[in-house]
């Protein structure tokens, strides 16, 4: 996990310098930057993967080229034995991304399994951007005459550039000559449509299916050289999660490191306790760490929290609250944390989803496929930057790829609730005896409520100043138009409409 910055065109070295240090925090481990002809990459380096070998930009002599990448590419050591052990140089995960495109060009991206947003050059100025297909991995761009500009994070760009900033698009590469151009799917075609469901009742080959998926995806995100814990709430999703970790861990006679936020007595922080004593006498390799939330503490970390995140939408930043303190504290004792993001939005674990209009399957199935796509903007969005903001990398082993595609293909009739069916039914069997029974089948809880950040951050939104909204963004409560002064204080010159794409499609 790391921060990059690129530009082609016209460029300003010390402009592009500066944008680079406005992301330090990304990666405080090193720093890279190469500049050939019209193209410059910059790197901010956490390091995770081959430590001492792994500094970008990653170059490779006999072809002469160049890359940065911010993420992680899971599938790295299959992507080795097919382009042969010959090639490689270090032991860090992206430089499979840096032969993938050297021998298959932009059809190289299509090998890639994991989360990430690359630049990539040769030595003759030709250059690549890329963006994985969830948009784990954040990427925006700014283009005027003369240069485009790429960067990690929002607060990257020079407040003249500010207002030309948009995402860039997951799924998608772009280059000068080819323009935009969309490689993969967040959710592929073939998964998309409802299937009618034959029989009300799921069978055990689905649920083991299940059960496997998740196993593998978590299994896969424990990859490091230096260390990985889990973010547990105490939900159900994240106490999966630490389970899968757990087993993983004592197989490789390693301790797990859980960590958990909440104001005193929040039930977030009890359920979490719960969940790691009971993996503790399991698996006797857990090392669990609880973080107090204080008023004073919540209050004081929102406007960092709404900085971090980049964001504004009440939902996010009372869950981002929370998470920069566990994110804080996390860091310093570890460099990347699996969490529970995704599962909601697969396995319609939101009260919403079983509410009007979309309480039929096609209904459903369209809203889940849209949320999925959405989470960019959203959950992604806090998980990342509320993570990054001190170095900390945050892996999402239900957004693996082969996970999405496999769980938005089962029926949407296993999703719904009904009469001894509670959302997420089909998720909470396929764990069944990995879990205490009182968090199996625990309810749905907002991270940020079960926490107890709404509670103690009432007060601090009653005392932010008000301010109107612009581009056509309407803001939908005294809450929101507080936290919203924050981030035009914070970031101004960005345009919402451009950089918080659920306004433009809610």
């Amino acid at each position: 996990m790391c921060g990059i910055v690129a530009a082609i065109g016209d460029i300003d070295v010390s402009s592009c310098r500066n944008m680079l240090h406005r992301i330090a925090h990304r990666g405080p481990d090193d720093t890279g930057e190469v500049r050939k002809h019209n193209v410059w990459l910059g790197h901010q380096r956490l390091s995770i993967m081959d430590v001492e070998g792994g500094h970008q930009p990653m170059t490779h002599a006999p072809t002469g080229t160049y890359l940065v990448v911010n993420g992680e590419i899971y599938n790295h050591r299959h992507i080795r034995q097919d382009l042969g052990h010959a090639l490689f140089e270090t032991g860090s995960d992206s430089e499979a991304a840096l032969h993938a495109l050297v021998i298959d060009g932009p059809a190289g991206l299509a090998r890639l399994r994991g989360m990430f947003a690359l630049a990539f050059a040769t030595e003759d100025g030709d250059f690549l951007a890329a963006r994985d297909s969830l948009g784990v991995k954040p990427l925006y761009w700014a283009r005027r005459d003369g240069v485009t500009l790429f960067a990690s994070e929002l607060r990257a760009f020079d407040p003249a550039d500010r207002p030309l900033v948009e995402t860039f698009p997951p799924g998608h590469c772009w280059s000068p000559e080819g323009g935009l151009v969309r490689f993969a799917d967040a959710v592929p075609a073939h998964v998309r449509p409802a299937r009618r469901a034959a029989e009300p009742e799921w069978d055990s080959s689905l649920v083991k299916a299940v059960r496997e998926a998740i196993v593998s995806s978590v299994e896969h995100r424990m990859m490091s050289d230096v260390g990985v814990g889990v973010f547990l709430s105490g939900g159900l999703d994240s106490a999966i999660v630490a389970a899968v970790a757990a087993e993983y861990a004592a197989r490789q006679d390693q301790p797990l490191p859980t960590f958990a936020v909440g104001s005193e007595g929040s039930s977030d922080l009890l359920a979490a306790r719960h969940v790691a004593e009971y993996l503790q006498a399991k698996h006797h390799n857990i090392e669990h760490h609880e973080i107090p939330m204080s008023r004073q503490d919540a209050v004081e970390a929102l406007p960092r929290a709404v900085r971090a995140i980049e964001h504004f939408d009440p939902s996010l930043v009372r869950s981002a609250v929370p998470n920069l303190l566990l994110a804080e504290y996390a860091s310093q004792h570890v460099h990347a944390v699996l969490t529970g993001e995704g599962a909601d939005e697969l396995f319609a674990g939101y009260p919403y989803y079983h509410q009007e209009p979309f309480t039929s399957p096609e209904a459903l199935q369209a809203e889940l496929v849209r949320t999925v796509r959405e989470l960019h903007h959203l959950n992604l969005q806090r998980c990342d930057r509320a993570s990054m903001a001190f170095g900390l990398e945050a892996r999402e082993p239900f957004l693996d790829r082969d996970v999405v595609e496999f769980v938005l293909s089962i029926p949407p009739e296993y999703k719904m609730v009904r009469p001894g069916v509670p959302e997420k039914q089909l998720l909470r069997e396929a764990f069944d005896g990995w879990l205490p029974n009182e968090i199996l089948h625990r309810g749905k809880e907002q991270f940020g409520d079960g926490a107890g950040a709404k509670e103690l951050l009432e007060d601090a939104v009653r005392d932010l100043p008000e301010v109107a909204a612009a581009d056509g963004v309407e803001l939908r409560n005294r809450e929101e138009a507080g936290y919203y002064a924050i981030w035009k204080r914070e970031l101004d010159g960005i345009r919402p409409s451009a950089t918080l794409g659920l306004f433009a499609t809610t």
